[in-house]
């Protein structure tokens, strides 16, 4: 596990192509979230400029939908109160503070939390656990917190 992470670092290596770069966010995902099996689709997004650096296979987000979740930080009281809309599904929230939003709809859940310059946006399907997504997701945030990403 330890040379997962000592892997990602290489993508902060001035001079390395981005589509290196963003293979090596790729591969992140999928070792630290998609390999778990409770983790449906996941994206690695740039706070900054709202752009996908990284997504599993066919995850794709309009921009103003990675938009509203980063607006959605910012009203944590009312999308604990309100919900918050995703992909066309109203969700529920379960958690709402400044680093992370838990959200359920019917049959899925959405995770989404944000580093300093990174935001992970994560889904989870009925058949999968929730609090493995979680783990996941969190332990993936926290490393790049730890990089100062």
């Amino acid at each position: 596990m330890a040379d997962m992470w000592m892997e990602a670092d290489r993508y902060k290596i001035k001079g390395v192509p981005d589509r290196v770069k963003m293979n090596q966010l790729s591969n992140l995902l999928h070792d630290a979230l998609t390999s778990t099996e409770h983790v449906e689709k996941c994206a690695i997004v740039d706070r900054k400029d709202g752009e996908i650096r990284a997504s599993s296979p066919g995850f794709t987000l309009p921009k103003d939908q990675i938009l509203h979740l980063q607006e959605s930080f910012k009203k944590c009281s009312m999308i604990r109160k309100e919900g918050l809309l995703f992909t066309d599904k109203n969700y529920r929230c379960i958690r709402a503070d400044k680093n992370s939003i838990y959200a359920k709809s019917d049959n899925d859940g959405l995770i989404v939390t944000r580093a300093n310059t990174l935001m992970i946006i994560a889904t989870y399907t009925e058949k999968m656990y929730p609090s493995v997504c979680v783990e996941a997701v969190e332990k993936l945030t926290d490393y790049f917190r730890e990089k100062g990403r």
